[in-house]
């Protein structure tokens, strides 16, 4: 049941009857950083203001009072929120999809395909400008995974189709399997 072209691209080998199979990485994904213009715009703002009254501070502050406020606004509206951003992270494998957030504390969840799971997808006007939706995978035993800002939401919809499908066929095939071999 394996389709491979000639030149070695196409879909993966399907293991043997019993035997598992190694987990790949399918997609890695951060959620849309639409969030993040804000942070882009009050950096610029911020740079442009000191710029402008660095050498001649207003109210009679001191030369270094401008630059240090400005410094620690942009840590803490900037790159703080930049860093929230990137450190959380959406992965789906041949086995299970994961979700890995948090800077300081790292908070890790995982959905495995063989157990199945509802999927919602929402889209709103904003997330429809931006090619974006919010995905919610449902079990129905434990708390929704909800994976939010998706870039391409109705591609990610069919690629988690299609691995609970397999994982399915994989686990029921695996399940029926009488030890002998061929």
């Amino acid at each position: 049941m394996s389709n491979t072209s000639a030149y070695g691209y196409g879909r993966p080998q399907t293991p043997a009857p019993g035997v598992d199979a190694p987990e790949r990485r399918i997609a890695r994904m951060r959620p849309v950083g639409a969030g993040l213009f804000w942070s882009a715009l009050l950096l610029i703002a911020v740079c442009g203001a000191t710029g402008y009254f660095l050498f001649d501070p207003p109210f009679g502050l001191p030369i270094w009072v401008l630059p240090a406020v400005a410094a620690i606004v942009i840590v803490l509206l900037v790159v703080l929120p930049y860093l929230a951003w990137s450190a959380h992270t959406y992965t789906i494998t041949t086995r299970r999809v994961i979700e890995r957030s948090g800077l300081l504390s790292r908070t890790h969840r995982e959905v495995g395909h063989t157990r199945g799971y509802a999927i919602t997808v929402r889209r709103g006007l904003w997330q429809r400008l931006w090619r974006a939706g919010t995905i919610e995978l449902a079990s129905g035993t434990e708390k929704p995974l909800v994976l939010r800002g998706i870039r391409d939401v109705n591609l990610v919809h069919e690629v988690l189709v299609d691995q609970v499908e397999v994982g399915q066929i994989l686990a029921h095939r695996d399940s029926h399997t009488t030890g002998e071999t061929l």
